[in-house]
């Protein structure tokens, strides 16, 4: 009789089949109609596989900077260059005082050798300047600028802090 409801045109609604089975006179619990509901749409395609996602990430990194107090009350900041494919840092290193000249040192260090990624995702810092810009864009790397006040746009790097 469920089987037969939930086949029905509005049967696909876990509440809908709840009040017809106790409109016929039988008290169920919701969450048993629940549980014999399928958890997907029966015509919606899988999620992305493994392989899928690595190819769609796996020539992209993350560039950010976080910061690290030190026992003396001396702050040090951490740049950290991140893969995506298998979240792998590539390169990071640390100073008391990074300038634009020092990241953009950082970058060349990281992919030597035409080993650069095609994007780099970054934040809008102020120290990513157009120094910065023209030699991202000189090593042939794609720039991919979060917006605004928005960490969640490169989480890769933020979770590693």
């Amino acid at each position: 009789m469920f089987f037969r409801i939930k086949g029905s045109s509005d049967g696909g609604n876990t509440k809908f089949i709840l009040d017809r089975v106790e409109h016929l006179g039988f008290e169920v619990a919701e969450r048993t109609v629940s549980n014999l509901m399928p958890r997907h749409a029966p015509n919606s395609k899988p999620s992305q596989t493994w392989r899928t996602f690595l190819k769609n990430h796996g020539n992209k990194c993350s560039i950010d900077f976080f910061t690290v107090p030190t026992v003396t009350f001396n702050v040090l900041f951490v740049l950290v260059i991140l893969s995506h494919s298998r979240r792998k840092v590539v390169h990071f290193n640390i100073t008391s005082n990074p300038t634009a000249e020092w990241t953009i040192q950082q970058i060349v260090e990281a992919f030597p050798w035409n080993t650069a990624p095609k994007y780099l995702m970054r934040d809008r810092d102020a120290i990513y300047g157009v120094f910065f810009r023209n030699r991202v864009k000189n090593m042939g790397i794609k720039e991919v600028v979060s917006a605004p006040q928005s960490p969640w746009q490169n989480p890769f790097v933020d979770r590693l802090d």
